[in-house]
């Protein structure tokens, strides 16, 4: 159960968060026209990912856990903001990019599966990150989809979320190692 000192930022953060587009819709500045509904989601996205944070690196039992917390909701986090605002493959309208949902969805379900323990993490973690360097390869062997700007940007950017999902799982992988003391 969340404290209301734990609470306070999942209400805050977004809230000053999303503050920043609306001034730059106030002061007309191009490439900024969100519609309420954007501002609602990002708010949702924003305090979801702290208050999933917060419930469970609560339950952490080390630091490294609570690192690799952090890491893969911010990774799950920025995948979906990326993807949605501008696409990962060609644009955002690319049906290609619904497989990155797919990887999101991977995550959320090998968690729930591995019931948030460090070893069952680990391996969801990895197979989060497989399934993140395999959509670009089923993307350009089936579809064939526009990969502006570029295959190689599109492989490159892909191989970034595919690292940090492979950290997040060493990270959880080294919160289930009993410590080691060497002499």
């Amino acid at each position: 159960m969340m404290n209301n000192k734990r609470l306070l930022p999942v209400f805050i953060v977004p809230s000053v968060l999303v503050m920043i587009p609306a001034v730059a819709m106030m002061m007309k500045v191009e490439g900024w026209a969100w519609s309420p509904a954007d501002f609602v989601v990002s708010w949702v996205i924003i305090g979801g990912a702290i208050a999933a944070f917060q419930i469970v690196s609560s339950q952490a039992p080390n630091g490294a856990y609570r690192q690799a917390v952090g890491l893969a909701v911010t990774t799950g986090v920025v995948l979906l903001w990326i993807n949605g605002a501008v696409g990962l493959i060609g644009s955002e309208d690319n049906p290609a990019n619904l497989m990155y949902a797919g990887v999101l969805v991977i995550g959320l379900l090998g968690s729930a599966f591995a019931r948030l323990r460090s070893a069952g993490m680990a391996l969801a973690m990895l197979v989060t990150a497989i399934a993140q360097f395999l959509v670009p390869v089923i993307a350009v062997t089936i579809w064939r989809p526009d990969f502006s700007p570029g295959v190689v940007m599109v492989f490159g950017l892909n191989f970034v979320f595919v690292l940090l999902f492979a950290g997040a799982a060493l990270l959880f992988r080294r919160a289930g190692s009993p410590a080691r003391f060497d002499r």
